[in-house]
């Protein structure tokens, strides 16, 4: 029962609610066009957990065998750095999970597509792919992106575009370009809990020569760029809410509220250590706007 224990912990479960707000404003989307398909959905949501999931021990795995998690890291401890779990293990997790991520992936893309839209399959077969790569790159090996300060962009566009239009095009195998805005929304709400963690962790970054956005920017104009992003995302939601034809819309701004007083809440931050219960709240304000913003389309 304690080595289930430590699995569920590297697993990290406070990150899955924000993995999923993409995909489910992309459904809510969908469902208020009629193109909603309760498998579909829940194929969707299995996939995208089991990237996260993915992702959170890659994260694990990657950092532990750099050393970027040692005791100047000022997080929850890792399992690789407590020992718990030995680098073997979490290499066959990892594939384990790779497994799985691929078959989800697979059957997601059979049950909206079939067997007769092949070209779109392998399009989105290869999409899979690259979340997959993605997921174990932002660590792993001597190029990870995670270390040449490409997260920010890779969240916003995994979490954000490809998570909310990828998730509608499933659905109804179209494109709306409209949907950029929430899209963008999310994508931004995502890479500010990225952005969290690494003004976390700056100092200890440095001295494991990861380099991310908040590094170079330094303490205060990291803040800076935090603040810019949620009122964007907000904006954005907002000039959506406006051009949409639907007056339910505006009770999203409801969800506003967790997300500005979290941005006065990193206002008046001024430790590190102070950040790290920001990044559960954060994470957990983006899926309420997410959950709140579907409600609204079902309600149309």
């Amino acid at each position: 029962m304690k080595k289930l224990g430590i699995w569920i912990s590297a697993c990290r479960l406070r990150t899955l609610p924000l993995s999923i707000s993409g995909a489910i404003v992309g459904s809510g989307i969908a469902y208020s066009r009629g193109f909603f398909d309760g498998y579909v959905f829940a194929f969707t949501i299995l996939t995208t957990l089991s990237f996260q999931i993915l992702s959170n021990l890659a994260n694990d795995y990657g950092d532990g065998v750099k050393g970027t998690d040692n005791e100047n890291r000022i997080g929850p401890e890792r399992a690789l750095q407590s020992g718990d779990i030995s680098p073997k293990q979490m290499r066959n997790a990892i594939i384990f999970n790779v497994m799985i991520s691929l078959f989800l992936a697979g059957g997601l893309i059979y049950i909206a597509f079939g067997s007769e839209q092949f070209v779109t399959s392998l399009v989105f077969m290869l999409l899979g792919l690259l979340a997959i790569i993605a997921a174990i790159k932002y660590t792993v090996g001597t190029s990870a992106y995670g270390y040449k300060a490409l997260g920010d962009v890779m969240v916003f566009l995994f979490f954000g575009w490809l998570s909310v239009l990828g998730t509608y095009f499933l659905y109804s195998k179209q494109i709306d370009f409209l949907m950029l805005l929430p899209a963008s929304s999310i994508g931004l709400l995502s890479a500010g809990v990225l952005n969290l963690n690494n003004m976390r962790d700056i100092e200890s970054d440095k001295l494991s020569n990861k380099h991310t956005l908040a590094g170079y920017f330094g303490s205060k104009n990291a803040k800076t760029y935090h603040l810019v992003v949620i009122i964007v995302a907000l904006a954005l939601i907002g000039v959506y809410s406006f051009l949409s034809d639907n007056n339910s819309m505006y009770f999203v701004f409801i969800a506003f509220v967790p997300l500005l007083l979290h941005l006065n809440r990193v206002i008046k931050t001024n430790t590190p250590l102070e950040y790290d219960p920001q990044l559960k709240t954060l994470a957990l304000s983006t899926f309420l706007l997410a959950i709140v913003f579907s409600v609204c389309h079902i309600l149309t």
